[in-house]
């Protein structure tokens, strides 16, 4: 889906006009009549606000173009698993699990690999293979190379 088509659907089922998305948004109802034509895009600060009287991520906005993944977990990301900050934004980096109130819940990796490793294993799948496999996938995603860098 577009960007145009995601904006008036999100706004028509909040029950929401153009001019009264635009009260909220700070632009006029021409603007949101040309994002939802698509001759134009919001700006970054809109998109930001957006996310925010829409209750979904930027991504979402933009028509997902992105399959976003947790930079902590690896967990697949969409609007009801994603992270928020402090002041309610979204961090679109991390899931609600690994990042929550501006904060890391876990704060090595043995201990995140401890938890998925309890949670993962199966039958098919024995608690050894599981964490040979996240010591080889976990170590790649941002959180933990940042972790591993001389530079921080």
């Amino acid at each position: 889906m577009q960007t145009k088509d995601v904006i008036a659907q999100l706004r028509e089922k909040m029950g929401l006009t153009q001019e009264e998305l635009a009260r909220r948004t700070f632009v006029t109802r021409q603007a949101v009549s040309r994002w939802e034509t698509g001759e134009t895009t919001p700006n970054a600060e809109t998109l930001k606000l957006l996310s925010k009287i829409f209750n979904v991520t930027i991504n979402t906005l933009l028509g997902s173009p992105h399959t976003l993944i947790c930079q902590c977990c690896g967990m697949p990301l969409d609007d009801t698993s994603v992270s928020r900050e402090p002041d309610g934004g979204f961090n679109e980096e991390y899931c609600k699990w690994c990042y929550t109130d501006g904060k890391f819940v876990y704060t090595d990796l043995n201990q995140l690999m401890d938890f998925l490793v309890g949670h993962m294993a199966n039958e098919q799948w024995s608690g050894e293979q599981v964490r040979a496999f996240l010591g080889e996938q976990l170590p790649k995603l941002k959180h933990w190379s940042r972790e591993n860098s001389p530079d921080e």
